[in-house]
C-alpha cells in the first residue's frame, strides 16, 4: 500500500493548501478508510473563511468532516469491520460517561471526539467513532448519499428537539442545503412546509424537496405578515432559523403561533447578541430552543432515513470536483449563501 498521499491542509484564513503527506498511521481500535465521496459543508466555508473552528479544528490542521468510503486497513481488536467494507463514519463520538452524557446530551459531551481530514485520499478513524459511530453501506446506497448522513443527523436532532409532528405547519428560514434538509425531513414528517428563502432558484429547490408553499424574502418583503397570512393569522407551530444571524433571530420568533416553537439552529458569529420581545415570549407561551450538532442515535435515524431513501443527495448535492479543484470550490462556495453542496472525490 502507498505511504504517501494527497490531503488539504488548513493554515489559517482562506489558506488552504494541497499537500503530500504520510498516509495515516493505524492503532488499536482504529481503521483506514480510502476516501470514495466529501461532501463541503457550511461549516467547513465557515472554517476556511475564519481559519480555525474552536471546538473542531485547530490549524495546522487536515480538513473535512463528510465522508464515505472503504476500509482499506483494520488495526488490532477490530471486529465489526474488514478490509473492503464500504462505511461512513461520522465526524464525533462522545465518550458515554461524563456529566452531559449520562444525562442523554452526548452532543454536548465533555469530551467530544472531533475527527477532521476527510479531504484527503485516506481517513483514519479512531478507535472510538470506530466503535460508536461508524456503519456499514448497504449495496443500494451511493458513497454520496451515505456522506449526507452526518448533516442530516444536525437537521433530525432539531427536528426532533422542535418537537415537529405530522399535521403541524413548519416555516423554515434560510434555503441553504441545511434548509432544504429541515425542508425534507419536516415533509417526511408529514408536516405542511413553508419555506422562506432570498432567492428564486432556492425556492425552486424548496418546492422540488417538498415544500407546500414558499415565500422570497427579498428586500421590503413583510415575511413575518405573508407567513400569518397562510396560517389564516394565526402563525405556524414551529419555525426554524437556518441563517445564522441576529436579525432573523429575532424576525422568527413573531412568525409562530401562540404556543409555537422557535428552533434556533443557524449558528450566529461569535459574541453575536439578540433582543427578544418578552412580553411575546411570556404571553403567548412561546418555546425557544437551540439545536447542536448530534447524537449516535441522530446518526442512527439518519442512516435509516437514507438507506429508505428518503433523503438523497441528489437534492442537496450538485457538482462533483477532484481534490485537486477544492481551494476553487471553497472560494465558490464563499461568494454568498444558499451554495449547494459539492461532492469531492479523491
Amino acid at each position: 500500500m502507498q505511504t504517501k498521499m494527497t490531503a488539504a491542509v488548513l493554515y489559517g484564513k482562506e489558506d488552504l493548501r494541497m499537500e503530500t503527506v504520510e498516509v495515516p498511521q493505524i492503532g488499536a481500535g482504529d481503521i483506514l478508510v480510502r476516501v470514495k465521496a466529501a461532501l463541503t459543508c457550511g461549516t467547513d466555508v465557515k472554517v476556511f473563511r475564519r481559519g480555525y473552528h474552536a471546538r473542531m479544528i485547530v490549524p495546522p490542521a487536515l480538513f473535512g468532516h463528510e465522508l464515505a468510503g472503504d476500509v482499506v486497513k483494520i488495526g488490532d481488536g477490530v471486529t465489526k469491520f474488514k478490509v473492503g467494507d464500504r462505511v461512513v463514519a461520522a465526524n464525533s463520538a462522545p465518550c458515554g460517561e461524563c456529566y452531559f452524557c449520562i444525562r442523554d446530551n452526548e452532543n454536548l459531551c465533555e469530551d467530544l471526539l472531533f475527527n477532521n481530514g476527510a479531504y484527503a485520499e485516506y481517513l483514519r478513524i479512531p478507535s472510538r467513532i470506530v466503535e460508536k459511530n461508524t456503519y456499514h453501506i448497504p449495496p443500494h446506497v451511493s458513497y454520496q448519499d451515505a456522506a449526507l448522513v452526518e448533516p442530516l443527523a444536525c437537521v433530525i436532532r432539531g427536528v426532533e428537539e422542535a418537537g415537529i409532528k405530522r399535521g403541524d405547519s413548519v416555516a423554515v428560514m434560510g434555503l441553504g442545503p441545511i434548509g432544504l434538509m429541515f425542508v425534507r425531513f419536516a415533509k417526511v414528517m408529514g408536516a405542511r412546509v413553508i419555506a422562506i428563502g432570498r432567492r428564486k432558484s432556492q425556492t425552486d429547490r424548496a418546492y422540488a424537496t417538498g415544500a407546500d408553499e414558499v415565500i422570497i424574502n427579498s428586500d421590503g418583503t413583510d415575511v413575518v405578515g405573508a407567513v400569518r397570512d397562510l396560517t389564516s393569522g394565526y402563525g405556524v407551530d414551529v419555525a426554524i432559523e437556518a441563517v445564522g444571524i441576529p436579525e432573523t433571530w429575532e424576525q422568527i420568533v413573531r412568525m409562530v403561533r401562540r404556543g409555537g416553537t422557535v428552533n434556533f439552529f443557524g449558528g450566529c458569529p461569535n459574541e453575536s447578541r439578540v433582543s427578544l420581545d418578552t412580553s411575546l415570549l411570556h404571553y403567548s407561551e412561546i418555546t425557544c430552543v437551540a439545536s447542536f450538532h448530534h447524537t449516535p442515535r441522530n446518526i442512527g435515524r439518519a442512516l435509516q432515513a437514507v438507506f429508505r431513501g428518503e433523503v438523497s443527495a441528489s437534492g442537496f448535492v450538485n457538482r462533483v470536483e477532484p481534490l485537486s479543484n477544492l481551494l476553487e470550490v471553497m472560494k465558490y462556495l464563499m461568494s454568498h449563501n444558499g451554495h449547494m453542496k459539492t461532492a469531492i472525490v479523491p
